[in-house]
Order: structure tokens, then sequence, then C-alpha cells
């Protein structure tokens, strides 16, 4: 069976799908066959063949992927708002069922499937159901992605706490720098690793210009071997 993973977030904007191609392309130096999802995104922009995502798009450059775009994002909304609010506008109900479908498909033939989120982890994809029923009912392991900003703190532990109240193994944590400004960086870093009582799988610099590249090995090779315990 496929492992898996769930990359989620402690809010928008973290770098999740840096993080999560920057994962991709980690696992297949080590030989892997990745598979990958961006099941429900919003802030779609038109083109010739339809909507199309720039994270599932980034996704599937960075795992080589060849199945059909529907089948990696299969609810895709324009609007840059939430997923649920598009959807409804959009008169689209995003079912978990059709999503698991496509899943299922994917990991067939693949020794990973990576899974992105939208938004964070309680954000919500209909009228009853979140990214964390996803993640559960996908029974994929939470990669909680840290934006490393003033409210970090909090943000961790609440998103860290939620996963463990739902149920779903947590696979680690990386932090990722999304304010080059942010004062004291350094102590935050730190006072997350105590908080959340485990070192970061990786801390991902402000580097604009090798973002699109980033390969994420070490921390890739630790999820592979955490991987027999989930």
């Amino acid at each position: 069976m496929a492992r898996r993973l769930f990359v989620t977030g402690t809010d928008t904007g973290v770098g999740k799908t840096v993080v999560a191609c920057a994962l991709v392309r980690g696992l297949r130096e080590l030989g892997a066959r990745v598979a990958v999802m961006k099941p429900v995104a919003s802030g779609a922009t038109r083109t010739p063949e339809g909507l199309r995502s720039a994270d599932a798009l980034a996704l599937i450059q960075a795992a080589g992927a060849t199945a059909p775009y529907a089948r990696v994002n299969p609810y895709c909304f324009e609007p840059p708002i939430s997923p649920h609010i598009a959807a409804k506008e959009a008169m689209i109900d995003v079912d978990i069922g059709t999503i698991m479908g496509s899943f299922d498909i994917l990991a067939r033939d693949s020794d990973w499937v990576v899974v992105e989120g939208a938004g964070g982890w309680l954000a919500p994809i209909n009228e009853s159901q979140s990214m964390a029923d996803l993640a559960l009912v996908l029974e994929a392991p939470a990669l909680m992605v840290v934006g490393v900003r003033l409210g970090c703190l909090n943000h961790a532990q609440l998103t860290r706490s939620s996963i463990a109240a739902r149920g779903v193994p947590f696979a680690g944590w990386i932090a990722s720098e999304v304010d080059p400004a942010m004062m004291r960086a350094d102590e935050n870093l730190a006072s997350l690793e105590r908080l959340l009582g485990e070192p970061a799988l990786a801390v991902v610099r402000h580097a604009p210009a090798a973002l699109g590249s980033l390969t994420l090995a070490q921390a890739a090779a630790q999820l592979a071997q955490k991987a027999t315990s989930f």
C-alpha cells in the first residue's frame, strides 16, 4: 500500500506548496514513485484547458506526474476565497468520496501519495467538513508547516493539538520562514521545538529565487523512516 502524507499548515500562505514540492523531490531522490494531490483549490486561473491551480501545477511538475489534471485536483475554483464559499457560489458540492476515488487510483502505482491541503488544518471544504476530516478519511499522517512569523507559537500549538484531537498521526513539522524581517526568529524556532516536543524536520529559509527547486532530501528520508510507525 502506498504511504501517504497530508501537508497542512498553521494558516494560509505559510509555504505548504513549497514544502510539499520539496518533499516530493526529496522522496524521488530516494527512488520512490510519488503521486501528488491538491484535492481542493481556489484562486485558480482560466486557461484553454480549463481552470488551473498554480499549487497543483507546481506539485505535478515536482512529481513529474502524468495523471490527468482533474485527478490531481478534483475541485478547482477561480475566486481566491475559502474553498467552501467558492464551491457554494459555483453550486458544486465538494465530496470527500470523490476525492478518495481519485486518491485510490493515484495510490495504485505509487510508493507515496503527497496531498497538500488548502488553507489551514480546519479550513472548511463544504458546509460540514474540513481539511482535517479529509486527512482522517485518507488515513494520511499530517505534516505541519509552521509559518514562522508573529503568532506562530500560538498557531502551531493549536494546530498540533487539533491534529491530535482528530486522531490523525503526526508526521512532524517544518518551519517556513515566511517573514524574513521577523524579530527573534531563532528564539521562536527554539520555543517551537520545546513547545511541540520535537525538532523541525527542516527549516526553509526565505530565499525566493531558490524555492522553485528546493529539495528537502534529509526531511524526506526522515519521513520515510518514520512512516513504518504510522
